[in-house]
């Protein structure tokens, strides 16, 4: 044993400053890039690379997880069923109250250069331009055939011709319909050409009805003119509201909602037209209708969305705005009334928590994309550029909104494994909303905030220490070294003192055993 320690003390006064500067700078290189390595991943993935491979890998190879266990199957189960839940949670929506992309989004784009729709977005609404107004029978007319073609077009000016193409052979709705959205530059241009389109798609309407029980093809062609027909009246009614007519604009989405509930056809119901409503009633103050409009769609059975969350929230909230101090609330507590503000606030803020800070213009708003995930920041932003002006008109209500939003987190510390009010909030949610914001100009809202990895930050002390040993040793060698014999010989004064309480104790024979074995 002394021997041993002999030999390890000679070795240690062998060695050189330039040993330990070479030491202490390769390790501080290999944790360098270890860290970049790290970083990249992290950016990238949102996990730790290292923390990753010793969950997946690494564990099942120390015994951490049996395959063969039934409670290793269940968990797998849970595992697939939460996924399930997480791909129907992260489905895009059609945006109710999206823009005209002639009128509104080429216009944003010749002021300032940007593309403010990207390539998925836009891919997206040319899949739902497909299901919305295609059907088998359309090489029945020779102009819905050529608007079939269009509607599979990546460049815009293809499309617009193939347009003025079909409009040559005869009145088609969807051609209409293409030029008013890609081609008007106005909104009185677009809700001319749409007027001409519902003349027409009225026509088709009518023939398709007197023959849809005839056969199936007769059946699809009636279902196709059926949502051309809704999406028209729909596009009507969003021009009106844009070009002021608001009572208008009312009156077509209250009969097109009437409609919806008559007809049982399922792409009905992704126009969502009552969020539409919601927005026109609040620019008319219309209050009592709202709320009724509300009981009708706000209901456990119904998909939520941040429009119906936070227009609940804003008539509650409308009830005590105006008297609202938090300086007296804090004093005599909340009234009724106030709490009932403060719950459908939180119950808004949990549902989609990245409303708040565009709301209060802690964060700029860009033009909200064509399709948005509902949860995510891109519903955040559709919601507040129309919203907005609402919350501003109800006296005080955004300032109960800044007193009281944040104080939803306390009540869900963990919202990605179990909610308040609703589902654990998704985790897909920033992946979707990167494809479908324009990131070039616009930072993504991410909830809940990403904490470094504890292997990202070892990482980075780690590399930090041994740099500054590197310096240090190349700077004081003899003290370094001094330094470093210090260390070793304190570190292993435990063990020595251990090893010659064993030797005093036990038998010399029984020790010399010990060591031969």
């Amino acid at each position: 044993m002394f021997g041993t320690e002999s030999s390890l003390s000679m070795f240690l006064n062998t060695l050189t400053p330039k040993f330990y500067v070479a030491l202490t700078g390769t390790s501080s290189l290999i944790s360098g890039l270890i860290l970049i390595f790290e970083w990249w991943y992290f950016r990238k993935y949102g996990t730790s690379f290292i923390e990753q491979v010793s969950v997946s890998h690494l564990r099942p190879l120390l015994g951490g997880v049996d395959s063969s266990s039934p409670s290793s199957s269940n968990a797998s189960n849970g595992e697939a069923d939460s996924s399930r839940q997480s791909v129907s949670e992260c489905k895009v929506w059609r945006n109710p109250l999206n823009l005209f992309r002639g009128a509104e989004y080429n216009r944003y784009t010749w002021v300032t250069g940007r593309e403010p729709l990207t390539y998925y977005d836009m891919n997206l609404s040319a899949q739902d331009h497909q299901t919305f107004f295609t059907c088998d029978s359309d090489h029945l007319r020779p102009a819905d055939a050529i608007m079939q073609k269009a509607w599979r077009e990546r460049n815009p000016q293809a499309r617009i011709s193939a347009a003025h193409e079909a409009l040559e052979l005869e009145d088609c709705a969807t051609a209409y319909i293409l030029l008013a959205e890609e081609e008007a530059t106005t909104i009185m241009e677009a809700e001319r050409l749409f007027k001409q389109a519902l003349k027409a798609g009225e026509g088709c309407y009518r023939r398709s009805q007197q023959l849809q029980h005839h056969s199936t093809q007769y059946e699809a062609q009636h279902r196709r003119d059926t949502n051309v027909l809704v999406y028209i009246k729909r596009r009507l009614a969003m021009c009106s509201r844009k070009l002021g007519r608001t009572r208008e604009a009312v009156k077509m989405m209250r009969d097109l909602c009437v409609f919806q509930l008559m007809k049982e056809f399922p792409l009905l119901s992704m126009f969502n037209i009552h969020e539409n409503l919601l927005e026109s009633l609040l620019e008319l103050q219309n209050y009592a209708d709202v709320q009724a409009v509300l009981a009708k769609y706000d209901d456990i059975s119904l998909p939520k969305s941040a429009t119906i969350c936070y227009t609940a929230a804003l008539l509650k909230a409308r009830a005590v705005s105006d008297k609202f101090s938090p300086e007296a609330a804090s004093r005599r507590g909340l009234s009724t009334a106030e709490m009932n503000a403060v719950e459908a606030i939180h119950r808004a803020v949990e549902f989609n928590p990245h409303v708040p800070k565009y709301l209060l213009e802690m964060k700029s708003l860009i033009l909200p994309p064509e399709h948005i995930l509902k949860r995510g920041d891109s519903e955040a932003i559709a919601y507040a550029f129309f919203h907005l002006q609402h919350w501003k008109r109800v006296e005080g209500a955004l300032n109960l909104l800044h007193c009281t939003w944040e104080g939803t987190f306390r009540m869900i510390p963990y919202p990605l494994e179990k909610g308040h009010l609703f589902y654990p909030y998704p985790i897909c949610t920033e992946t979707a909303d990167r494809e479908l914001l324009p990131t070039v100009f616009h930072e993504v809202s991410v909830y809940p905030k990403k904490e470094l990895p504890f292997f990202i930050l070892f990482t980075a002390g780690l590399c930090s220490f041994t740099a500054m040993l590197a310096l240090l040793t190349h700077q004081f060698p003899e003290l370094m070294g001094v330094f470093a014999k210090a260390f070793l010989s304190t570190l292993f004064a435990p063990l020595n003192f251990i090893m010659e309480k064993v030797e005093s104790i036990l038998p010399s024979s029984l020790w010399h055993q010990l060591t031969r074995i």
